[in-house]
């Protein structure tokens, strides 16, 4: 939702509760405190380590002084693996009231030296 699309006026985004992106992983944000920080869960739906998928912890905070398509940010602690991952995103509102997060994100996996410190980290969206 590049452009996006126009915002009804009053519409807020709530990072609260339930989400679920196109490749399946889900995350839960609880209540957000009056600072703009948050936790969570995250469980996602694909994984390259070797060990089964487990839900694992998230915190972040998002910007709380425009709430109506703020910015946010979160980590993901893998209960898995060695990785992290840290996301940044914003939260859109479409004209029928529909919430959509559009993020980007980082995973580091533990590097074995120094040497690998450059490969131990993927980008994506």
């Amino acid at each position: 939702m590049g452009g996006g699309f126009p915002q009804s006026p009053g519409v807020r985004c709530t990072l609260s509760g339930a989400w679920q992106n196109d490749l399946g992983s889900k995350m839960t944000i609880s209540a957000m405190n009056e600072a703009g920080q948050f936790s969570g869960l995250y469980l996602t739906a694909v994984s390259g380590a070797a060990k089964p998928i487990l839900v694992s912890p998230l915190n972040g905070s998002q910007h709380v002084d425009n709430l109506e398509q703020p910015t946010f940010g979160f980590t993901v602690k893998w209960s898995f693996s060695d990785s992290t991952t840290v996301f940044v995103g914003q939260c859109f509102v479409d004209d029928q009231g529909e919430q959509t997060l559009q993020t980007m994100w980082l995973l580091r996996d533990k590097a074995k030296s120094v040497d690998d410190n450059w490969n131990a980290t993927t980008r994506l969206r």
